[in-house]
């Protein structure tokens, strides 16, 4: 995988304690019917229009119970798809293929589900210089998955974490008194690399966020009128972030307004997996 979001050591312990909680002590159905030296044909077909993602995740299921001998992908990630295509043509040993099937497709149908909603989003603002931003709304111990998903659908990866880059928010704020007092307080125990990003909800605080110097200001639940007139006063100083609500309804007219990025949490927490099958030939 191209993305070095995707660390291979904590790939495989998320996908081991997934096969541990579906297997558990043994599969009883398949042990029972399926001799261990049986082997099968099958294929990973599409069953609804979208963007793939997480084929390789997917094999990467099969091969930690030695089930696939061969694997013939057609399709690339973050490549379109279109119902009834096959993905891949696989060959393997027919007990573990079953007892990793559903693990292989909740992973896959995820990640290219948060690929295919991603992608819309990318779609819809695709004339404009806006970029559409991920967000910390992922589910707990699968965020490398759902951030390596988005970028597989054009988006771009906000931070990662807490600790990759100063997020000053509300509670920050009011804790610390002020922005100004907030981002006064951390610059001098960061080091040089570490962006500073502020919230605001109205033109005051834009204004006392770009005097105090930060990196990035976001715009969060405003009024596209509002969005319009803080970006005209921030001027291409600072780069600038909307967040808040952000349908597809209302991404045109808030990358209209001139926002550098438009974050979306809607891409990761509330996601609709991609429709996708395990057929036997």
């Amino acid at each position: 995988m191209k993305n070095n979001l995707v660390n291979y050591e904590e790939l495989d312990k998320i996908i081991t304690q997934a096969l541990r909680e579906d297997i558990g002590s043994g599969d009883i159905t398949t042990d029972n019917l399926i001799p261990r030296e049986i082997v099968s044909n099958g294929k990973l077909v599409a069953k609804a229009d979208g963007i793939i993602a997480g084929l390789e995740i997917a094999k990467r299921v099969f091969d930690l119970l030695n089930a696939v001998t061969s694997w013939k992908q057609y399709k690339s990630e973050g490549e379109a798809v279109k119902a009834g295509e096959i993905l891949v043509d696989f060959e393997g040993f027919l007990n573990p293929l079953l007892k990793c099937e559903r693990t292989a497709l909740n992973f896959l149908q995820r990640i290219s589900g948060i690929a295919t909603e991603t992608n819309k989003y990318v779609s819809i603002v695709a004339e404009y210089k806006t970029e559409i931003l991920d967000t910390r709304k992922t589910v707990p111990g699968l965020r490398m998955l759902d951030k390596y998903a988005v970028k597989c659908g054009g988006g771009t990866n906000h931070r990662i974490g807490l600790y990759d880059m100063v997020m000053i928010k509300d509670n920050h704020i009011k804790a610390a008194g002020s922005i100004t007092r907030a981002v006064e307080s951390i610059k001098p125990r960061l080091k040089p690399s570490i962006k500073i990003e502020v919230e605001t909800t109205n033109i005051r605080e834009v204004k006392e966020a770009l005097a105090a110097g930060v990196d990035v200001i976001m715009l969060d639940n405003m009024t596209t009128f509002e969005m319009s007139e803080a970006v005209k006063f921030i001027d291409g100083r600072v780069k600038v972030e909307a967040s808040g609500n952000m349908t597809t309804e209302r991404l045109v007219e808030t990358a209209r307004a001139g926002v550098d990025y438009i974050s979306v949490g809607a891409l990761t927490h509330s996601v609709k997996a991609l429709d996708i099958s395990m057929l036997l030939y």
